[in-house]
């Protein structure tokens, strides 16, 4: 769940399906302000009011992007860190009992979100990874946004992790072969257990 259009929606469209949510926001505090994570929340909120109390397990990603951007490759950090993320929801839905991942990526919108990084990202889960945004159009988005009251809280201009630390040419075309040469640099396993270790739970219910 970030602060922006996309996420709320999706959780949204799935809960409409009769499924039961949990969120995890991500953030790089101090890059990211606690005005950051209100937003979030005020999303989460809204949220709420149609689906009942929801929990937001809430992760510090500062310490994987410092380790990100001083041992891999610049263009490759953005897609190194979303794929950190993945497994750490994965841990966190395991932890929980949760049976899959949900996402509001939508396909070519973002650099990260060409069908070639999607199953990258994709390749360090097990767990099925549903984005119901994904062949929809961001106007679409947009509208729907408007329509469940998540659209004018979304485009409140605050930062979030995605931001922090952005390459100026992302890799689009990404090989598994190379970003998994780029992630033996790091300690990926004891990266992800200090994350999922370091997590705070906010609960959040309807207004």
């Amino acid at each position: 769940m970030s602060g922006g259009i996309d996420s709320p929606v999706a959780a949204f469209m799935m809960a409409k399906r009769g499924m039961t949510i949990e969120a995890v926001h991500f953030h790089s505090y101090p890059y990211t302000s606690q005005r950051a994570q209100q937003k979030v929340e005020d999303l989460v909120r809204v949220l709420a009011g149609y689906m009942g109390t929801i929990r937001m397990h809430v992760i510090n990603l500062l310490p994987i992007q410092e380790q990100i951007v001083t041992n891999c490759p610049e263009d490759e950090t953005t897609l190194l860190v979303r794929r950190f993320m993945m497994r750490i929801a994965e841990q966190i839905a395991i932890k929980n009992k949760n049976m899959m991942l949900i996402t509001g990526e939508d396909l070519g919108q973002v650099a990260s979100q060409t069908a070639e990084a999607l199953v990258v990202t994709d390749s360090v889960v097990k767990m099925p990874v549903m984005r119901p945004l994904i062949a929809m159009d961001k106007i679409d988005i947009m509208d729907k946004a408007k329509e469940i009251g998540t659209y004018d809280i979304s485009i409140q201009p605050y930062e979030d992790c995605c931001t922090v630390f952005l390459p100026k040419h992302p890799v689009t075309k990404p090989k598994l072969d190379r970003i998994e040469e780029s992630e033996s640099k790091l300690d990926v396993d004891a990266l992800v257990q200090a994350a999922v270790e370091s997590e705070e739970i906010v609960v959040i219910n309807p207004r």
